[in-house]
């Protein structure tokens, strides 16, 4: 049995940038614990997986340790593989998952936009709960749907933070968000999730279904620009469009191929 898997570097211009994800179509779904060995095997951020169904593309998103609710890179990386390489003739895909509903992916040129669900995120009374995960407290805490998110006053300051993964993996989360104004995008911000099985994630689409809604009210803007300030970096356009966010940036493929399995 052989599987097609496409390698794709997501929120980016240029390869080795953004974040790689892998994208497996299939014509019906594998067993869940063949699925999550896949991304184990692949050992990226995320490996996405979609069946057709009709005129929706049902996906689920796989960390190497984890099935995740929501996955923005890996959502965007699979609609450029059916875009560019799937014959695909429309400009905009209609996505499901059992876990986070309809999703969608809107392409222009070689522009694509995440149409995402936009999380609420709940102010918390205490900052302390996190004082061993970094060396630099922040000055607010939310809590979203699957995150943490931790507001500090400076970029500079997401530059420097020292994340303790032992002590983050200790909070009851999908994750935790790091973010700040920017000095030349409206945000920026970092991602890290040990407890599924990602230190730092390089560019995280979903974290800013809580981003976007809270840095549209603080700054009074509906779009905005931001960066992930991670090692190889991602350069994301964001809209809030009521309870949906719009997500958008550039793909590029680094490598296709096979899966062999007996």
């Amino acid at each position: 049995m052989k599987i097609k898997i496409f390698q794709v570097d997501a929120f980016t211009d240029k390869i080795f940038s953004g974040n790689p994800a892998a994208v497996c179509p299939l014509d019906k779904w594998l067993s869940d614990e063949l699925m999550q060995n896949i991304a184990k095997e692949n050992n990226l951020s995320e490996t996405a997986f979609f069946v057709r169904i009709g005129e929706e593309y049902h996906i689920r998103w796989f960390t190497p340790s984890v099935e995740v609710d929501l996955c923005g890179h890996a959502t965007l990386t699979s609609g450029f593989v059916i875009f560019n390489l799937l014959n695909y003739d429309g400009t905009v895909i209609n996505f499901y998952s059992r876990r986070s509903g309809k999703l969608r992916v809107k392409k222009d040129d070689d522009l694509l936009t995440l149409d995402f669900p936009a999380d609420e995120n709940k102010k918390t009374d205490s900052t302390t709960d996190f004082d061993k995960c970094f060396n630099i407290k922040p000055v607010e805490v939310y809590k979203g749907k699957t995150d943490y998110m931790l507001v500090y006053d400076r970029e500079e300051q997401i530059k420097d933070l020292i994340p303790d993964f032992r002590e983050i993996m200790k909070t009851k989360a999908r994750g935790i968000i790091v973010t700040a104004k920017g000095d030349k995008v409206d945000f920026v911000s970092r991602f890290f999730a040990p407890q599924s099985g990602v230190n730092e994630d390089p560019v995280t689409g979903s974290a800013h279904t809580s981003l976007t809604p809270y840095w549209s009210k603080i700054l009074g803007k509906k779009e905005l620009t931001a960066v992930q300030l991670s090692e190889r970096k991602g350069f994301l356009k964001c809209r809030l469009s009521g309870s949906r966010v719009e997500i958008s940036g550039h793909a590029r493929l680094y490598m296709t191929g096979e899966i062999y399995l007996d």
